[in-house]
């Protein structure tokens, strides 16, 4: 197994798309690249943590590669907004590629430059990719959100399935 790490604005909304694909055998959302331990949502939010949230997923590369999880990483994100994701707004949700490998962060850094060069946005692509730092799971009330509450799910992701279908479709 493998572990790949993606921060895309509120992890929320970055389940869903990964769990849903074959090869993916968990996602878990959670906060990482903060100078805090163990940290709180109440505590990332105030902003005095460092952290972002993101999505730890667990994929089995004899059926899913990396290079297609960066692909339907960017697929999830605005990757020419440095300052958040779509109505979430600050560090806590920058989009940010963790890699856990040199392999991971080689695929990582070529995808980021043909999507750079494919004419698909007009602005730079300012998506970081950093070396992965502790990732801590999110409270259990934040796991699964979409299943457990799919009405506020709907809600606070249609800003961004707006965005992926105008943009991506």
């Amino acid at each position: 197994m493998e572990r790949a790490i993606f921060a895309g604005g509120c992890f929320w909304c970055m389940v869903q798309p990964f769990e849903e694909t074959k090869g993916v055998l968990s996602v878990r959302s959670g906060y990482t690249g903060g100078h805090v331990p163990n940290p709180t949502y109440e505590q990332v939010c105030s902003k005095t943590t460092g952290h972002t949230e993101a999505v730890e997923i667990i994929f089995d590369p004899s059926l899913l590669s990396y290079t297609d999880l960066v692909e339907l990483y960017w697929r999830q994100t605005d990757p020419t907004d440095a300052f958040g994701q779509f109505q979430d707004r600050g560090d806590s949700y920058r989009p940010a590629i963790f890699y856990t490998s040199e392999s991971q962060r080689d695929i990582a850094e070529k995808s980021k430059e043909n999507l750079a060069n494919s004419g698909r946005f007009d602005q730079p692509i300012v998506t970081t990719i950093e070396p992965a730092q502790t990732f801590y799971e999110a409270e259990e009330y934040h796991q699964d959100f979409y299943k457990k509450d799919p009405f506020r799910y709907a809600l606070s992701s249609k800003i961004r399935h707006d965005f992926l279908e105008k943009n991506w479709s």
